[in-house]
């Protein structure tokens, strides 16, 4: 028999537990009143006796209560009711020390592979964790229903970012609104930060509107390469006026004015780099940042904003140094790249960009590619036109908005929140009865539209004072001191995500077939994507709020939801036999599928995942083979709107190796070159949830990781060899 105990886990049913229960209210009653031995033991037989599989511990405590007072030993039984109220109090009185002390001395697995992107070695992070514990435990007892929180420790659903989650004023991810604050001057801390009047001002303003910008909200941000472009131009025409003050020749002062902003474009980049890897927001880490790179977003500016890309490939390209002084991939920023007309073909104005960032994806892993042509058929706002623009932190996309202007506005818009629901737990309980996993499907979602409805109520008490660099000083709104933010979370403006996790698995269960056959698999696959949207359509007429079905990363959530599921449903081969269920609607990483395939089939999924969802392909050392990078980027430009393709390319402190370092049988790293083992001995680089990770991973994902099949030869290189 299994025990459910008050947090939702399942432990192995003990009889010396009650015993001793009993026993201690035994102690604290007159002899008379005391029970037997063999009256223990009776209770014990009964409850035994009831045959359950599981049981809660609450029913079992109901039931001695009953059983003392039924054989007369009523004073026995009011102790033990107060031992179980005592208990009770000392549960809920505090519920973070042992946390804490795991945190400080390092053997809390969760805090320790929570986030592949945090050192919970390093102070900064650990005081971020310290907090995060303590709100996790305030939203626990006092800001979340007891059915909310028992589903989220059960894996029913999973309620993201508990941890920052206390605190009213905290948002998910959004796309900064950088050009207001560059152009219309802003302000940090008080101090007034007026427009700069050159590239590389501009650049390192930015890094520092960044880092405050992420520290007020607990997702990831998005900037574009665009709104610095005007600044090159006035660094060019800045060093122009210089040499025609110098009394050059017009051809000589365009040439040396050329040279210099060279220079500077190259400084400015290089400061913007080296800071956004330096810098630690609240969040205790560097910003969780994306960069995109859009040609299609200026026509004034396009030429500025051409040899920024291409000095920010360049720079990529050659990655950063570690201590031993080798080059590495660097996490941050993520890049994200827009395929276009303009850069798409040979024989297109700016092809030399995309190869660029082609042999920048084969040695670094970035930029993600974005296909205008496809999200402009899939984006359309409700002026009839379709939009491109980027995501917000690594997959979150916004939905089409039209501002009271009748244009479309994304940067400056935000997302509230997340709540996912496992869809696996859904198909498991139903136990393949279709009748049943659509009214089961009914009742968790609404469970999630409920944690979705506190989210939404709990930001909204937000006003404009809380973080001012986002709502009084441009980077999301220009609010007055003390306007609420509410109509931000209404109208379209901002959205809020129902995520979902484990489709493959899902539809495996219930149908026997995964939903690549092309067959009853995928059209059952596609028919509970459809129902997600159509809940969140149904929600959003009724509250004038931006429900959106969003493509879940689940970095560790994945390792928690597959023993939640483990615990409750024993293992199923082929299902719950992995410490890991299949992140949103992708192919299982176990699955033999080649790249062009597994774009195309899960492009379908993509579009029912407006809220946000990353495709991707895993591939060998491609830094030899640019033309395979440059088939799989053209193939993305006609066929699915976000993509990326990962690669491996680690190095090894001990002997200088640089290729893959692997994971063995027991799911350790270790170099293959030279045995080595020790995690602070070498940088490990794999991209886990749209970002790139680099701080290793908890059981689960790295099983995960080990699994990934290869989606494309490296034929060229294996003709070389």
């Amino acid at each position: 028999m299994k025990i459910i105990k008050r947090d939702g886990h399942m432990v192995d049913y003990s009889p010396e537990k009650i015993e001793n229960a009993i026993m201690k209210a035994n102690n604290e009653v007159e002899e008379e009143e005391k029970a037997s031995s063999t009256q223990i033991k009776n209770i014990i037989k009964y409850i035994e006796g009831l045959g359950k599989k599981r049981m809660l511990v609450e029913d079992i405590q109901d039931i001695i209560e009953k059983k003392l007072m039924s054989i007369g030993k009523y004073e026995l039984a009011k102790k033990y009711i107060t031992y179980r109220y005592t208990r009770e109090l000392v549960r809920k009185s505090n519920t973070t020390d042992l946390a804490i002390k795991e945190l400080i001395d390092g053997e809390n697995e969760y805090w320790n592979t929570e986030n592949s992107n945090k050192n919970a070695k390093v102070v900064t992070t650990q005081r971020d964790y310290l907090a995060g514990i303590t709100s996790t435990d305030i939203t626990r007892r006092f800001l979340l229903p007891e059915d909310i929180v028992r589903a989220h420790d059960e894996g029913i659903i999973h309620f993201h970012d508990a941890d920052y989650f206390a605190q009213n004023a905290l948002h998910n991810c959004d796309l900064i609104d950088l050009e207001d604050m560059l152009q219309n001057g802003t302000n940090i801390n008080g101090v007034m930060i007026e427009k700069p009047h050159r590239f590389l001002t501009a650049m390192t303003i930015a890094t520092q509107l960044i880092t405050a910008v992420n520290s007020s909200q607990y997702g990831g941000c998005t900037i574009t390469l665009t709104h610095l472009a005007p600044f090159v131009r006035d660094s060019y025409n800045k060093y122009l006026e210089k040499y025609k003050n110098r009394k050059f020749s017009k051809e000589d002062c365009e040439k040396y004015a050329k040279e210099d902003l060279a220079r500077e474009i190259k400084d400015g980049v290089q400061t913007f780099q080296y800071q956004i890897n330096s810098m630690t927001t609240t969040n205790g880490q560097a910003p969780f940042l994306s960069v995109c790179m859009y040609l299609g977003e200026t026509e004034e500016y396009k030429e500025e904003l051409a040899m920024i890309i291409e000095e920010v490939l360049k720079q990529r390209i050659e990655g950063m140094k570690n201590e031993k002084g080798v080059y590495i991939t660097p996490a941050f920023p993520k890049l994200l790249y827009v395929l276009e007309e303009d850069n798409i073909h040979e024989d297109s104005k700016y092809w030399y960009l995309t190869k660029l960032a082609a042999e920048c994806t084969a040695k670094r892993m970035v930029p993600d590619y974005i296909s205008e042509k496809i999200m402009k058929q899939l984006k359309i706002d409700k002026n009839g036109n379709g939009n491109c623009y980027p995501c917000m932190g690594c997959r979150s996309f916004l939905t089409p908005y039209v501002d009271e202007n009748g244009k479309p506005k994304y940067y400056g818009r935000f997302n509230q929140g997340v709540v996912t629901i496992n869809l696996v737990d859904i198909a498991l309980t139903s136990d393949k009865d279709m009748d049943l996993f659509w009214k089961i499907f009914d009742e968790r979602l609404e469970l999630c539209h409920r944690a979705l409805q506190i989210r939404h109520k709990r930001l909204s008490k937000a006003t404009s004072d809380v973080a001012p660099i986002l709502w009084q000083y441009g980077a999301l709104a220009r609010l007055k001191k003390g306007e609420s933010i509410h109509e931000l979370l209404h109208h379209g403006y901002s959205t809020i995500s129902l995520g979902y996790a484990g489709l493959y698995e899902c539809v495996k269960f219930m149908t026997g077939h995964s939903h690549t056959d092309n067959g009853v698999g995928k059209e059952f696959g596609l028919e509970v994507m459809r129902y997600l949207n159509d809940a969140c359509k149904k929600w959003k007429e009724e509250e004038d709020i931006d429900y959106s079905v969003y493509g879940t990363p689940i970095e560790s959530t994945t390792y928690k939801f597959a023993k939640a599921l483990r615990e409750r449903f024993g293992v199923i081969k082929g299902i719950t036999d992995r410490d890991y269920i299949t992140n949103s609607y992708h192919v299982p990483v176990f699955e033999e599928i080649d790249a062009f395939t597994k774009l195309k089939l899960e492009s379908e999924f993509q579009n029912l995942s407006p809220g946000g969802a990353i495709s991707y392909i895993e591939t060998p050392n491609l830094s030899n083979n640019l033309d395979a990078v440059i088939e799989v980027i053209k193939f993305i430009y006609d066929n699915i709107m976000y993509a990326e393709l990962n690669t491996k390319l680690d190095y090894c402190h001990e002997c200088g190796y640089t290729g893959e370092i692997l994971i063995d049988d027991n799911l350790e790293w270790y170099c293959p070159n030279c045995g080595n083992r020790d995690h602070d001995k070498m940088n490990v680089t794999r991209r886990t949830c749209g970002y790139i990770g680099t701080n290793f991973w908890n059981k689960g994902r790295t099983q995960e990781i080990k699994e990934r099949v290869i989606h494309i030869d490296n034929k060229d290189d294996d003709d070389e060899e």
